[in-house]
């Protein structure tokens, strides 16, 4: 492992410390004022639910791609050195987040802007269940809902699990991904094997796993007639998605697999490439990392990819 990557892991873990001590103070809060009913959407608190006549996405339609080209901030909001999301005010990114999204915009491809909100991040220690993942607390996610709405942008769910499996991280989540504005997406780098540790261990996600998450999130859109859910899986290694050729493609989902790394643009570049190559077809992403990246590549320099990503994810 370089040294690159250790120090990345290092910054990534030391956030994660802070975030546990800022949601065990939060949870306390929470319960010392009477539980979460307005936090769930029962009171002031809480995003308010879409109704049948909202069963469109933010920009308009039913169909993600082609339709639209999703340019996304990934992060938290406890800690800047969890992603571009969580610097500043939920509105505030979403200002810096338009700015960005206008560099993608094209005639014949408007953009939709998404939060990419980590849902379960992955922590160094075990927590009660020895599961080395925590969750984010639902008053959070309602916030970043809101102002998502407010920013015409979806909102996508991020999955860190540690030790824990992906689907029951996932059916923790069916209250917010009931919704037409709701997304996911599996971050494998962060599951790992019984007696491994996330960040120290490298992590992965088989096909018939991901093809479990799917077959139970589609089943939303197709029993609510919701619109389009985008559906992504990161990846930066080969061996992080275990019989690829096997995921299965769902009706109403736009499963996305992320080329994800840091590096410089030739590395990039290069994994991207074969990434896309593969005989087995997906919708495209490509993830950049603001403070990770040697020489940032520049919108046109993104769009020139080929083919040219229908997702660009900023960390």
């Amino acid at each position: 492992m370089s040294e690159t990557v250790q120090t990345y892991r290092r910054r990534r873990l030391t956030a994660v410390v802070v975030l546990v001590c800022l949601v065990l103070a939060f949870v306390l809060a929470l319960r010392a004022c009477g539980g979460n009913e307005a936090v769930l959407g029962l009171g002031a608190g809480g995003a308010q639910p879409a109704t049948a006549s909202d069963a469109a996405l933010p920009g308009g339609g039913r169909r993600i791609f082609p339709d639209y080209r999703v340019v996304a901030f990934y992060g938290a909001p406890q800690d800047k050195q969890l992603g571009a999301l969580g610097i500043g005010k939920p509105d505030e990114a979403a200002a810096r987040l338009r700015k960005v999204a206008r560099a993608y915009e094209r005639k014949t491809r408007p953009v939709l802007p998404a939060f990419e909100l980590i849902a379960t991040i992955a922590a160094d220690a075990p927590g009660e269940d020895g599961m080395y993942r925590m969750h984010q607390p639902d008053e959070v996610i309602a916030r970043y809902l809101r102002a998502a709405r407010r920013a015409k942008a979806l909102l996508i769910l991020d999955i860190q699990p540690g030790r824990a499996d992906f689907l029951s991280e996932t059916r923790r989540l069916e209250r917010w991904l009931r919704e037409p504005d709701v997304g996911i997406a599996l971050d494998p780098e962060w599951h790992v094997k019984a007696g491994e540790v996330p960040g120290q261990a490298l992590g992965s996600v088989t096909a018939a796993e991901i093809n479990a998450v799917s077959a139970y999130v589609s089943s939303f859109v197709s029993d609510h007639d919701l619109p389009d859910k985008l559906f992504v899986v990161h990846q930066f290694t080969s061996s992080m998605i275990e019989n690829k050729d096997a995921v299965q493609q769902r009706l109403g989902l736009a499963l996305t697999m992320n080329v994800d790394g840091f590096g410089d643009r030739a590395n990039k570049v290069s994994k991207y490439d074969l990434f896309t190559s593969e005989l087995t077809r997906f919708h495209n992403g490509f993830k950049l990392f603001y403070e990770e990246d040697t020489n940032l590549m520049s919108p046109r320099q993104v769009l020139a990819l080929r083919p040219p990503p229908d997702l660009v994810v900023y960390e």
